[in-house]
């Protein structure tokens, strides 16, 4: 397995750690309408993550075959952004506004942190 399919697999299992954390914080602490939030801006920073991983694979195995390369898709990744923030303003009573814009954040601190860790491990 390549170095970026391990980085890859390393991310996708720290957010679903990240993710669990916050559906026990939404079911069993008082600040449900914060972890609500926080799980949905995750959500969606996820699933941005994913997208944005799928594309580069796409985007390099395009630019290997020497085949024009598509873009990586910031459309679609604003669009869910968008999507949650609608989601958040639509249900303003149970879910935090500020946590979501601050949950959508949550998967470039698992990059960081990922590079932190594993820059001279692999």
């Amino acid at each position: 397995m390549s170095q970026y399919e391990n980085m890859i697999k390393r991310q996708r299992k720290w957010m679903f750690y990240l993710l669990a954390i916050l559906v026990l914080g939404a079911g069993f602490t008082p600040y449900t309408s914060i972890f609500l939030g926080l799980l949905l801006g995750s959500v969606v920073s996820f699933y941005n993550l994913y997208l944005l991983q799928k594309k580069i694979v796409d985007f390099t195995e395009a630019v290997a075959k020497e085949e024009k390369a598509r873009g990586l898709g910031t459309f679609s990744r604003f669009a869910a952004a968008a999507l949650a923030i609608v989601i958040a303003l639509r249900f303003e009573e149970d879910v935090n506004i500020i946590a979501v814009i601050i949950g959508l954040m949550t998967s470039y601190p698992v990059i960081m942190i990922d590079f932190a860790m594993f820059k001279n491990k692999d």
